[in-house]
């Protein structure tokens, strides 16, 4: 397994880089995001770990420009912001999975591990509910022939509800399907971006698909 690690600090880098190689990984280094976004879209990479604050680009614009670019390899941002705002931020970017400095190594190993184990899904491509079209393959959502701007989040987040549509589903399966990160249930990180969510898919139109069952979660459904 090849792990593109994007750091800038040399004291971090090269304890990452050593314990990543004893772990039995390929670890390559980019010490700036302009060069780690080169690296990342000339080969083929297993994992990324992208640090936030960078130079150049920072964490969050090397993510961004990735997932546009349609790179789709794994990220897991390292980050010492741990506001939930920051967590979402990353999150909505295409980021898998985040861990917050300081933080041990054995976390960030099983973490890596998690991530590289997980087995694509199959699902059909395409989903319907009443006027809602959603196109896996593509990442595209129509509501009623109107095209939805989604993040990469909002959309693995409404093809999740999709593919349960009529059936509730929990804040922490939520946050372990779309992210496969295990956050504190009580935090409003998904009742966040749901909210962002539902200002795209409902709010522009007259019927309401995206409800909140209070206390347990939420489901896809026509009224």
């Amino acid at each position: 397994m090849r792990i593109l690690l994007i750091e800038d600090e040399k004291k971090t880098a090269a304890f990452l880089i050593k314990g990543l190689r004893e772990g039995g990984f390929k670890v390559d280094v980019a010490r700036d995001g302009q060069t780690g976004i080169e690296l990342a879209r000339a080969s083929k990479f297993d994992l990324l770990i992208v640090d936030v604050m960078l130079p150049k680009k920072d964490g969050w614009a090397v993510v961004a420009e990735l997932r546009g670019a349609g790179v789709s390899t794994p990220v897991i941002f390292l980050t010492a912001r741990d506001s939930v705002r920051d967590r979402v931020k990353g999150l909505e970017l295409g980021a898998d999975d985040y861990l917050v400095k300081p933080f041990a190594f054995s976390e960030l190993l099983a973490r890596v591990r998690s991530l590289l184990r997980r087995a694509p899904a199959r699902h059909p491509q395409q989903l319907q509910i009443e006027d809602l079209e959603i196109d896996t393959q593509r990442n595209r959502a129509v509501r009623s022939g109107v095209a939805l701007n989604l993040t990469p989040k909002e959309f693995l987040l409404l093809a999740h509800l999709a593919r349960s549509a009529g059936q509730v589903v929990s804040r922490t399966e939520i946050a372990e399907h779309v992210w496969d990160v295990h956050f504190n249930a009580d935090t409003n990180v998904v009742d966040v971006v749901v909210r962002r969510l539902r200002a795209k898919v409902d709010d522009p139109f007259k019927r309401k698909l995206v409800h909140t069952i209070r206390g347990v979660g939420y489901v896809l459904k026509a009224d």
